[in-house]
């Protein structure tokens, strides 16, 4: 890295401790990558002026209200539970199953230069406030890390060859399946963890986000729906390898994915499905799978990445095109209501906000929204850690190697952690 790369996340990190004063805030961060981003590198939204919090009853309805009331800028996030069509009886005592906020202060950041988006002060003033803000002293961790599987090796491969039954059966064709790891009495410092996080694992759709005591850092290489004018894209992944320090063998464990049968008829899958869900809300016809069997190289593995795009009235609300969408294929599976009632079997733990998505909503109805993987969750009030990861599961899947797939996506996090 060099000393403008390092400047540039000196900076970032400091506005960040400016924002952590407030009960809430939201960074949305695409390190420098360019999939179909904005202009800008990073946008910050601070502080609340209003906000709606789901209750699990008429939640889109109340929220697209909610926006009608002052068509502005809010930024928040769905759970995986969020329409309330995931099944779940269970609880998960962090992010609830969906919140937006109306921000105060919103800081759109460039290489050279601020724009202040919206703020009732002046950008001098939060200048002069992010340059005062003392930096609090933080107690280091006294106990080393222990992050603890929710379940066994020998119990996970026991269910991926039960959910491999019901493929054969025919009640799904892949079906996404994940764990979840937890460290109890754990204290970290979310903004230095967040800045270790960016700089050994850069994504386009990263995020650091705070809700009172919660917080999810991000490093998210999938982007969930987006939508620009009467534009409408999403872009699942499907298909992972790992990367590797040899420059030949990295070579050929990036071209396998191209040559794997497994990789390719998941990917496959999902972009049917994605299809499918956009064809409910977009033009006749409009939809086109702009990119298929894409590979991009993040820091810890290659991945397949899909691009589907359709076109979609002027007037359509951006609730209507999410809830067509959510949740997403590339954390479910097909077909999806089959598959979510498998997950809710399955999985011993509820995902909360994991396979959920973090983004915003402009004043003119566009919106942004990635995927909610590669994430670090931690509960401030009770110092929890909490970590997932997840595989597509195919009649072509080997137990072992999805074991070793979720090892690799969780590499990245626990290396920040320690």
């Amino acid at each position: 890295m060099n000393s403008d790369e390092q400047n540039f996340i000196d900076t970032k990190i400091k506005m960040l401790n400016w924002a952590n004063q407030f009960n809430i805030f939201c960074l949305l961060d695409n390190n420098g990558y360019d999939f179909e981003t904005p202009a800008f590198e990073y946008i910050l939204a601070v502080g609340a002026n209003r906000s709606y919090n789901f209750i699990g009853q008429k939640d889109m309805e109340n929220l697209q209200s909610f926006y009608d009331e002052n068509p502005t800028w809010l930024f928040g996030h769905f759970g995986y539970n969020a329409m309330g069509n995931a099944y779940s009886k269970q609880t998960n005592t962090s992010f609830s199953d969906g919140y937006f906020f109306e921000p105060r202060i919103i800081l759109k950041f460039y290489k050279n230069e601020i724009e202040l988006v919206k703020s009732d002060i002046s950008l001098a003033e939060i200048k002069l406030q992010i340059e005062n803000t003392p930096i609090p002293i933080f107690e280091q961790q006294k106990n080393a890390l222990e992050i603890k599987p929710q379940i066994t090796k020998e119990i996970y491969l026991e269910k991926i060859k039960k959910l491999q039954q019901h493929i054969k059966r025919g009640d799904c064709y892949e079906i996404n399946f994940c764990q979840q790891y937890i460290s109890d009495n754990t204290l970290i410092n979310p903004l230095e963890v967040y800045k270790k996080l960016i700089i050994s694992s850069p994504a386009p759709f990263g995020s650091l986000y705070k809700l009172n005591e919660n917080y999810c850092l991000c490093a998210s290489p999938e982007r969930f729906l987006k939508k620009n004018g009467t534009s409408l894209i999403s872009q699942p992944i499907k298909g992972t390898s790992r990367r590797d320090v040899d420059l030949i063998k990295d070579k050929e464990n990036k071209y396998y994915l191209l040559r794997s049968k497994k990789e390719k008829s998941e990917n496959v899958m999902v972009v049917d499905l994605v299809r499918n869900d956009m064809s409910m809300v977009c033009k006749k016809g409009s939809v086109k799978v702009k990119e298929l069997f894409g590979i991009y190289s993040f820091p810890q593995v290659h991945q397949m990445i899909s691009t589907i795009q359709g076109h979609v009235d002027k007037d359509a609300t951006f609730t209507k095109l999410i809830e067509a969408c959510y949740p997403m294929g590339s954390m479910t599976g097909a077909p999806k209501q089959r598959v979510m009632q498998l997950i809710e079997q399955y999985e011993e733990k509820p995902r909360g906000l994991f396979s959920g998505s973090i983004g915003y909503v402009t004043p003119n109805s566009d919106f942004d929204f990635n995927v909610v993987i590669r994430s670090v969750f931690y509960n401030e009030k009770i110092k929890q850690v909490s970590l997932f990861a997840g595989s597509g599961i195919t009649f072509y899947s080997n137990a072992a190697e999805e074991y070793d797939e979720c090892m690799a996506k969780l590499e990245g996090m626990l290396a920040v952690l320690v």
